[in-house]
């Protein structure tokens, strides 16, 4: 497993993440991700799906204005990224990019796994691993959380921010 030189920190509203990234399995994926975190897209969204046992997942930009609540979930950065399925597991920490049916739908949405989730393993592209704030994710994780409009219950009751998500050399982030 090789492991970038830079990892991703995520100042949420509930505390600090920290992430390497895989750069033996995604590199277009990782490289997408990074730009955006550089440019802020990141900044300001929020985690709009909690689903406690499964994953947490942010990333759309429609997040950042809470009066287009009825599209969250539908937001990109105006492109689509092809799919890069590679052997890394989905894990509980694990980075991974969320899409549509279309396996080359994803754009800037991702999510964090909160345990493994193996019937995802080769479906959705993994691109890194939690380093950091285990303490915050589960924080996230337990969201108290209602129906959505797709009738899961998922929606969080409180929003929880990325306030940043910054690109920094991997010494920073230890």
């Amino acid at each position: 497993m090789q492991t970038s030189d830079e990892v991703a920190v995520m100042k949420t509203s509930e505390g600090e993440m920290a992430f390497q990234f895989w750069t033996d399995a995604a590199p277009a994926t990782i490289e997408n991700f990074k730009k955006l975190a550089k440019s802020g897209f990141y900044d300001g969204t929020s985690f709009h799906r909690i689903v406690n046992g499964f994953m947490i997942q942010g990333g759309d930009p429609l997040t950042k204005d809470p009066a287009k609540e009825d599209l969250f979930g539908t937001g990109d950065p105006g492109y689509k990224v092809k799919a890069e399925f590679n052997d890394h597991k989905h894990e509980r920490g694990v980075l991974s990019m969320a899409r549509s049916s279309d396996p080359n739908s994803a754009g800037s949405q991702f999510f964090i796994c909160l345990a493994a989730v193996r019937h995802l393993d080769n479906q959705y592209t993994t691109f890194g691993k939690m380093i950091k704030g285990e303490d915050v994710l589960e924080k996230i994780a337990r969201t108290p959380v209602v129906m959505s409009g797709s009738g899961e219950k998922s929606k969080p009751t409180k929003r929880v921010t990325i306030e940043s998500l910054k690109i920094v050399p991997a010494s920073e982030a230890k």
